[in-house]
């Protein structure tokens, strides 16, 4: 393995190799869990034992013959003799040979010996007493559900006090606790168990039945099947769901958080842990949570209203999907969990900045453009208007007519375009490639339509928001500004009320493809602040949309 590791770094560009494939293949190799199994792999390999010899029981015949003369007169001799004829030590002599010799017979297996007969001897009500030690206040890790009138456990918490334990098992039915009949109310049984210390006995009566194995998506053959991770794009709270069959084994999470997802048996109800620590809990499966989102409609538009506190009147409309009218079907988009993956530090090929027109996002792009040139750059927008006397192709805009603008637009080779004041503007995903190609990050401030093409393993963005700050804050920023004599454009209260809005609304429609949010009230510190979150990605590990990978 560390061969590999060696001739990765000096893999030279003409294997074709993609960059994303080999850091990929560089962070499983580098994986503790990886270089464990290679050890265990190691040492369970087959090793062929071949014996020093066979025939030893007529060896030690002969010797014993040799030293029988001598047992009368040495100690020694006398001592060797004995243990030479010990039966014990005869009858090992005499397994040694046979393994030797193979003559032996592979023992049936424990399936092949249980007859039909007597497995249907097992009597179908056996029942079985559990004895279990735990504290007051202390989760076992278990929920029920009544059927047919008896408490049987609905599913057991992958890691819990009763997983561990390995006693009680999905099925089962409780009967008795401490001697007394349980009822059939889970909720009852649940207090009981929550509020007793000290030892618990349980009479359940065994479910012998085998769940089969869920479906799972097919998947690349490289991945690791038993490791999913999640992240969600919205906040859950337990004590607040109605729908949770235990609140007590519910696991809240916050937006973003990234989740390992041990258990997805059950179709409305997942296992889950935080990758930071903590117990495994149940969290609602992406068909519940779709679900109950889409039952729950939108009837507001938000949009000019700050935070959406005012609402509108219920509209129903049909449309074609149109690129223009595509925020309108962002909107109803369902967001609920992500695919993740973890990869080892590398760095990302765009830096996107998404925010509100005013918020800021060509001072910071500038800044660090200015700060790093070698690290970062950025593209040049393409217009069919025609040149100024000072103007040169290629540094401010590439100019191009506007027909074959036109026919590159209806080709696709356009990340974004517009027109103002009769001509057409634009940012040519050629551009993009360029800039990469240089080793250069490129530094995008677009609209956000654009995150549905740049957020994939082609452009593997790093998606930062820059928010408005409260609308009191963005009115002192501006003034002292002025007053600065930095700029001379003033803008309204109106321009800057329509800022704070602009920037709420693209929170609410676009916040699942963000990775990193800066509210910019001090724009020094909003610098500071981004510098600090690039400079991590080439340091710390990462979190990426497994399509980026597989």
């Amino acid at each position: 393995m560390q061969q590999v590791l060696d001739n990765l770094k000096e893999l030279p560009p003409s294997t074709g190799a993609k960059d994303i494939d080999l850091i990929f293949l560089r962070g499983i190799m580098e994986s503790p869990i990886v270089r464990s199994l290679a050890k265990a792999h190691e040492r369970l390999e087959d090793v062929k034992l071949e014996a020093v010899r066979d025939k030893n029981v007529e060896l030690v015949s002969e010797i014993l013959s040799d030293i029988s003369g001598l047992v009368d007169c040495d100690d020694g001799a006398a001592e060797l003799s004995h243990i030479l004829k010990e039966p014990h030590f005869q009858s090992l002599i005499e397994a040694h040979d046979k393994v030797a010799a193979k003559s032996y017979e592979t023992p049936p297996t424990a399936a092949n010996t249980t007859s039909p007969s007597s497995a249907s001897l097992m009597p179908a009500d056996t029942v079985r007493m559990v004895s279990i030690q735990k504290k007051a206040g202390e989760p076992l890790g278990v929920t029920f559900r009544v059927e047919n009138g008896d408490l049987v456990i609905a599913r057991i918490l992958h890691g819990s006090m009763i997983d561990r334990q390995g006693m009680l098992h999905a099925g089962d039915i409780i009967r008795e606790m401490n001697g007394l009949e349980v009822g059939s109310d889970p909720t009852a049984l649940q207090q009981m168990l929550k509020d007793t210390s000290g030892s618990i006995t349980l009479r359940i009566l065994p479910g012998y039945r085998d769940t089969p194995a869920p479906a799972q998506r097919p998947r690349h053959p490289s991945v690791l099947s038993f490791q999913v991770f999640l992240r969600p794009h919205f906040n859950y709270n337990p004590d607040t769901d109605s729908l949770i069959p235990c609140k007590e084994a519910g696991l809240p999470f916050s937006k973003g958080e990234i989740l390992h997802i041990v258990n997805r048996e059950d179709p409305n109800w997942w296992q889950a842990c935080s990758v930071v620590g903590g117990n495994t809990g149940l969290i609602p499966s992406q068909y519940l949570e779709e679900k109950r989102k889409a039952f729950v409609r939108r009837d507001w538009d938000g949009s000019g209203i700050l935070c959406g506190s005012i609402t509108g009147k219920k509209k129903k409309k049909k449309m074609m999907y149109l690129t223009a009218k595509n925020a309108e079907f962002d909107r109803h988009e369902l967001q609920i969990y992500e695919e993740v993956t973890r990869m080892p530090p590398f760095q990302r090929k765009t830096l996107v900045l998404i925010g509100a027109q005013g918020v800021g996002r060509r001072s910071l792009k500038n800044r660090l453009m200015v700060l790093n040139p070698l690290r970062f750059g950025t593209t040049v927008p393409f217009t069919s208007r025609r040149p100024r006397e000072e103007e040169k192709d290629g540094q401010s805009y590439g100019f191009v007519s506007r027909g074959e603008m036109e026919t590159d637009i209806k080709a696709g080779r356009y990340l974004e375009h517009g027109e103002y004041d009769g001509n057409l503007y634009g940012t040519k995903i050629d551009s993009i490639h360029e800039v990469v190609r240089m080793g250069r990050t490129c530094i995008l401030d677009v609209n956000p339509q654009a995150l549905k093409v740049l957020r994939t393993a082609e452009f593997m963005p790093f998606v930062v928001f820059i928010a408005a700050p409260e609308l009191d804050t963005l009115r002192a920023m501006h003034k002292a500004v002025v007053d600065a004599g930095i700029t001379t454009k003033l803008l309204t209260e109106t321009d800057l009320k329509k800022t704070v809005d602009e920037s709420a609304r693209i929170k609410r429609a676009y916040s699942h493809y963000f990775d990193f949010t800066i509210v910019n009230d001090n724009l020094d510190k909003a610098f500071e602040k981004l510098q600090v979150a690039v400079d991590q990605l080439c340091s710390e590990p990462q979190w990426v949309p497994v399509n980026w990978v597989y």
